[in-house]
């Protein structure tokens, strides 16, 4: 391995790998990671038309100790895919081959190297790359993603996590604070020290710190010793806003990026989502903003996003398209049904009803149109948009005029766009089979 990295970053992940975790558990459970659901990576990434089949190429950069490989592999499982996982540290990578090794995973290729020496590694162009909490974590972030960008096909997409800005404004000062109590610029502590120190000064806060303000936003600091470090310690960390985030991805490398908040998907953004049921009288004016200025009220609106999880994709034409019949509709993250959503959709009698959604904790008010709840209730994940219309224009009360696609289309856009801002309704072209 050639000497393209930090050193200190290097020994504090063969020290402490990173996720901690225990291979075993592999028996018991599959760890999902948000980015890496197939559907959800073909939705934004491939228009809704990859079908994973034709000798997919996957890198994990920065992979670890192996929660976004092994999820890979596990979809991936009866394809010609093939996976390879990069990272500095051997001893995260020995955890997430033995993990791989307990789930009888196969076809993935194991690479002890630097992100930055990719080009020199000679391993091929990817079709999906992804690279989660790692770019942060170099000296030079963009170096890095152009290091991605050399290794990605021209068709190919990228699903990238870093820091935010404003949700780790008690992570920094505790940073801070735990520089001066180590004496870090004169190295006078070795790491099982200042992993002591931390532990000291955590159990003694006051409640008026800022990280013990919105400690309940981080849970690293209590998965042990590694998960302390990564958070508190760590050598090298920045974080962007959402502004710089578009800064950085689209108005240098002139990319595309799609948000996706684990969990709750770009609604955290959305200031008339984060307003909830009683938005300010200034709402609509705040909508007409455009996204980018949306995001970045959102984000200072709701404070607590401490990372951006996005896929980037050469553009906005990547991301499978609101308004062709020929596309499936599903849902997706949770055991929702169209019966269901029909019955919570029509709860007003087709007049604008709240929504509560207590997955992601989000609460507005939604016009579902008047063809809102019948559209639902025949998404099944099987039928398209123009199979549903279809079943709905025979419908008695259809028997003399009919709306056409695109009425109904421009009648369910804000149902569709709701629970599409939550990752709860996904697309996928007719041509695949839903992978998942």
């Amino acid at each position: 391995m050639s000497s393209n990295y930090l050193p200190k970053v290097r020994d504090q992940y063969e020290s402490l790998p990173y996720p901690p975790c225990n291979p075993q558990d592999e028996k018991k459970q599959l760890t999902r990671t948000w980015l890496e659901s197939l559907p959800m990576i073909n939705h934004y990434c491939f228009s809704g038309k990859q079908s994973f089949k034709e000798h997919f190429r996957v890198l994990v950069a920065g992979g670890g100790t192996g929660d976004a490989t092994i999820y890979l592999a596990e979809q991936l499982r009866n394809t010609d895919a093939e996976i390879v996982h990069l990272d500095l540290s051997l001893a995260s990578i020995a955890l997430a081959r033995e993990r791989a090794e307990i789930r009888g995973l196969k076809d993935i290729t194991w690479v002890q190297d630097s992100l930055l020496n990719l080009p020199e590694l000679g391993l091929g162009k990817f079709d999906y790359i992804n690279c989660s909490g790692v770019l942060h974590h170099l000296e030079n972030p963009d170096a890095g993603l152009k290091m991605l960008r050399a290794v990605l096909k021209d068709t190919g997409a990228m699903g990238l996590m870093v820091y935010a800005t404003h949700g780790r404004t008690g992570v920094y000062q505790m940073q801070e604070l735990m520089r001066l109590v180590n004496n870090d610029n004169d190295e006078e502590f070795d790491v099982d020290t200042k992993i002591g120190n931390t532990k000291e000064i955590l159990s003694t806060l006051p409640a008026s710190n800022w990280f013990m303000r919105g400690e309940d936003l981080h849970h690293d600091h209590k998965l042990g010793d590694a998960g302390i470090y990564d958070l508190l310690l760590h050598s090298q960390d920045r974080a962007y806003t959402v502004g710089e985030l578009f800064d950085w991805i689209q108005d240098t490398h002139g990319l595309n990026l799609e948000l996706t908040d684990v969990g709750r998907g770009r609604s955290p953004y959305l200031p008339h989502m984060v307003l909830g049921k009683k938005p300010p009288k200034n709402i609509d004016t705040l909508k007409k903003q455009s996204i980018r200025r949306q995001y970045e009220i959102g984000e200072l609106l709701i404070g607590d996003i401490i990372t951006h999880s996005f896929y980037v994709t050469r553009s906005e034409t990547c991301k499978a398209p609101y308004g062709d019949a020929d596309y499936v509709p599903f849902f997706y993250h949770e055991p929702l049904t169209g019966p269901l959503m029909a019955q919570v959709f029509d709860s007003n009698k087709g007049r604008p009803f709240a929504l509560n959604h207590q997955h992601s904790g989000m609460g507005l008010t939604v016009n579902p149109g008047k063809y809102g709840a019948k559209i639902l209730r025949h998404i099944d994940g099987k039928n398209s948009f123009r199979q549903i219309f279809d079943t709905i224009r025979k419908e008695p009360e259809f028997s003399h005029s009919a709306p056409d696609n695109q009425d109904f289309f421009a009648d369910f856009l804000e149902s569709f766009n709701t629970l599409n801002a939550l990752d709860r309704l996904l697309l996928r072209h007719v041509s695949t089979d839903g992978i998942s």
